[in-house]
C-alpha cells in the first residue's frame, strides 16, 4: 500500500471498504415509470377515500405529500420558496448541508442560496467548509477587512485534495459574503475552515505573536518545538514533502506540537494580549497545528490505520465547528460531503464515526443534517490516471434511493424526513443504495446502502446536476 497517496486520497474520498453496490430491492422498484406521479394525479380510484389510501401506498407519493418544491437552484432572486426550509431548521445552531459529489455546479449554488436565506432570515453568520483551519482564517480576514486578493487566496489555499473548492461557484459565494460585510460592518458573516489536512503559516505567526506579547518566556520553547514546521512552500508541495518523511519523524513532530499546545494552555500570562479570549484563540490555532501533525502520524498500513485516521479527522472537523459556534455565538452553515454531515456513517469500515454524528451527540437538536441527492448529471473528479476529468452518470437504477426520490412530482424539492407519512417512513427506514461520489471516480464507496431516515433530518433532491466550473 502506498501510504502517502492513500492518506492524501482519504482526505476527500469516502473510503468504504466492502460495501454493497447492487441496487437494493424496495417498493419503488416495482413501480413502473409511468406511475411516477402520485396516484391521486393519475387515474382516480372509485372514491376519495380509496384515492387517498392508494396515494399513500407508494413511498414516492407519500414523499410528494411532504415535499416542498424549489423555485430554482441558482443563488439570485427571491427566497420565498425556502420558508418551509426555515421551519425545518427551527432553532438549530449548526446546519450541515451535504453534497453527493465534490464538484457539481448545483450543489454549490444551492449552498449559496440556502446560506443567503439562513443569513437574511434565520440570523446565521458563519459558513464552515471542509477546508483547513488556516485557510478559513485567511478567507475570514478577506471577508471582514478586504485583506488580500480573493482569487490569489483561493489559488494558494485550494490545492491538492482541496482543489475542488477553487471554483466559480464558491468564488461567487465569497464575493457575496464580502459585499454583505461591506454593507453590514457591525454584523458580518464569517468563514470557518474546519479540516486538518494542512496548517498554514498564518497559524504559526498567530501563535508566536501571542506568546511574544503575553508569554515571552514561552517564545523560545515554542520556536524550538515548531522548528522546521512552518510552511515555506505552497500547500500541495508542503503536504507531499511532509508525507515523504519517515513515520518515526512524523510521530515525533506530532509529539512536539502536542507539547506546544500544553505549554499554551497554561495561564494566559500578562500584557495587552493576555485576556482570556486572545489566549483561547491562540490555543485553538496551536491545536489546529497539532491536529494536522496527528493526522499524518497514523500508520495507514496498520490494521485499523485508515479508520483511526478518519475518526480523528471527523472528530476534528466537528470540534472545530462546535468551538467556533461556542466561542463566537455564530449560527453556522456547514458545507461538506453527505458522508461527513450525516448522522450515521455511510462507510463504517473506514469512517467509524463522522462529523455529523459527533455534532448531534454534542448539540442534540442544535444540529440539523441535510443531505443533497441527485438523479443524473455530471461532476468533476480525479480519474484513476490521477487527472481531473468530467464524468456523467445517467438516471438512477430502480431500487436506489435516487430512483424513488426522482419520482416525486417536483423537479427539485426538499423534504423533512422527520415528518413524513407512514409509507414514506417505512421506505426511509429501509436500506437503499445511494450515490456517494468522492474526489476519485469510480471509487470503492460510491454506492453504499444507507437508511435515509437515520442518516439525515432533511433531504434536498435535484433531478439533474452539471459539473462545477473549476478555476484552476
Amino acid at each position: 500500500m502506498n501510504t502517502h497517496k492513500a492518506l492524501l486520497a482519504a482526505l476527500l474520498v469516502p473510503l468504504g471498504a466492502t460495501l454493497a453496490v447492487a441496487p437494493a430491492a424496495s417498493a419503488s422498484a416495482a413501480v413502473p415509470p409511468a406511475a411516477s406521479a402520485p396516484a391521486d394525479t393519475a387515474a382516480a380510484p372509485a372514491g376519495p377515500q380509496e384515492a387517498a389510501a392508494a396515494a399513500f401506498r407508494s413511498p414516492e407519493a407519500a414523499l410528494g405529500r411532504a415535499a416542498h418544491p424549489l423555485r430554482t437552484t441558482e443563488p439570485r432572486g427571491g427566497l420565498a420558496d425556502l420558508r418551509p426550509f426555515g421551519r425545518m431548521v427551527g432553532d438549530a445552531r449548526v446546519v450541515g448541508l451535504g453534497e453527493a459529489t465534490h464538484s457539481s455546479h448545483e450543489f454549490f449554488t444551492v449552498k449559496h442560496r440556502v446560506f443567503r436565506y439562513l443569513v437574511e432570515e434565520k440570523g446565521f453568520r458563519a459558513f464552515a467548509l471542509e477546508a483547513p483551519w488556516s485557510t478559513g482564517l485567511r478567507l475570514d480576514a478577506h471577508l471582514l477587512r478586504g485583506e488580500g486578493d480573493l482569487q490569489q487566496i483561493m489559488d494558494e489555499e485550494f490545492q491538492g485534495t482541496y482543489r475542488w473548492w477553487n471554483n466559480a461557484e464558491y468564488r461567487d459565494l465569497l464575493q457575496w459574503m464580502r459585499a454583505y460585510n461591506v454593507e453590514h460592518p457591525q454584523d458580518p458573516v464569517r468563514f470557518v475552515g474546519d479540516d486538518n489536512g494542512f496548517a498554514g503559516a498564518v497559524l504559526y505567526d498567530k501563535v508566536n505573536a501571542h506568546a511574544a506579547a503575553a508569554r515571552p518566556d514561552l517564545a523560545p520553547r515554542l520556536a524550538e518545538l515548531y522548528r522546521g514546521l512552518r510552511p515555506a512552500t505552497d500547500a500541495e508541495t508542503y503536504v507531499n514533502d511532509y508525507l515523504s518523511k519517515p513515520m518515526a519523524e512524523r510521530k515525533e513532530l506530532a509529539e512536539r506540537t502536542g507539547r506546544a499546545v500544553d505549554l499554551l494552555k497554561q495561564r494566559p500570562g500578562t500584557g495587552a494580549d493576555a485576556d482570556a479570549d486572545a489566549h483561547a484563540w491562540a490555543v485553538q490555532h496551536a491545536t489546529a497545528i497539532h491536529r494536522m501533525t496527528t493526522l499524518y502520524a497514523f500508520d495507514l498500513d496498520a490494521p485499523h490505520g485508515i479508520a483511526d485516521a478518519m475518526l480523528h479527522r471527523d472528530r476534528t472537523m466537528a470540534e472545530n465547528v462546535a468551538w467556533w459556534q461556542q466561542r463566537t455565538g455564530n449560527k453556522i452553515m456547514l458545507a461538506a460531503h453527505n458522508s461527513h454531515v450525516a448522522l450515521r456513517t455511510y462507510a463504517p469500515a473506514s469512517h467509524p464515526k463522522v462529523q455529523g454524528d459527533f455534532l448531534r451527540e454534542q448539540m442534540g437538536g442544535g444540529y440539523l443534517s441535510v443531505g443533497l441527492t441527485f438523479d443524473r448529471g455530471s461532476f468533476n473528479a480525479l480519474g484513476h490516471d490521477g487527472g481531473v476529468h468530467r464524468f456523467t452518470v445517467g438516471p438512477a437504477a430502480p431500487g436506489t434511493a435516487e430512483h424513488t426520490l426522482d419520482r416525486v412530482p417536483y423537479r427539485d424539492f426538499m423534504v423533512d424526513l422527520r415528518h413524513t407519512p407512514a409509507a414514506a417512513r417505512t421506505w426511509l427506514d429501509t436500506p437503499h443504495t445511494i450515490k456517494n461520489i468522492g474526489a476519485t471516480y469510480p471509487g470503492i464507496a460510491d454506492a453504499p446502502q444507507i437508511r435515509l431516515a437515520q442518516s439525515h433530518d432533511v433531504v434536498i433532491h435535484l433531478r439533474r446536476v452539471e459539473a462545477a466550473h473549476m478555476l484552476k
